[in-house]
């Protein structure tokens, strides 16, 4: 009766570690399809206070043309950090037509400032050297970006 009581604890031990992890690493933001030239992202939209402070806090991976868009209500300097972050991620900073600012690599679990080099409402973070594997720069432009409220 103790093995199996041990046993029965272990595993819901295991549980809730598992659900924990899995609350941390779902979202349940809406997705929107962006282009950025002929590629396709997949990208959760941060529109809220409280989705924008949760961010991509948490998770372990992301697949590869996923990314995270988000959206102010109103133009500024918004800057972003990388506080309870594991993921190494790059930002790139959009004007309201979509065109990229500026791109900033981040690093994981870091509290640096990382802001635009002029007033935007929206940011896209996808993984680190996305951006630059596919050779956008400043300038380029991404598709799709919904209007905001």
């Amino acid at each position: 009766m103790r093995i199996l009581t041990k046993t029965l604890l272990s595993r819901c031990i295991l549980l809730a570690a598992t659900v924990t992890g899995l609350v941390h690493a779902q979202s349940d933001l809406p997705v929107v399809p962006l282009t950025a030239g002929m590629y396709a992202i997949q990208a959760e939209v941060a529109s809220t206070p409280a989705a924008r402070e949760q961010g991509l806090m948490y998770r372990k991976s992301m697949p590869a043309n996923a990314g995270m868009l988000f959206m102010f209500e109103q133009k500024a300097g918004h800057c972003f950090w990388m506080k309870n972050t594991d993921l190494p991620l790059s930002i790139a900073f959009l004007a309201d037509d979509g065109s990229i600012v500026n791109i900033e690599d981040m690093a994981p679990q870091t509290q640096d400032n990382h802001c635009p080099k002029a007033a935007i409402r929206y940011a896209l973070e996808m993984n680190k050297g996305w951006f630059a594997q596919k050779g956008i720069r400043a300038g380029a432009k991404i598709g799709g970006l919904p209007q905001p409220r």
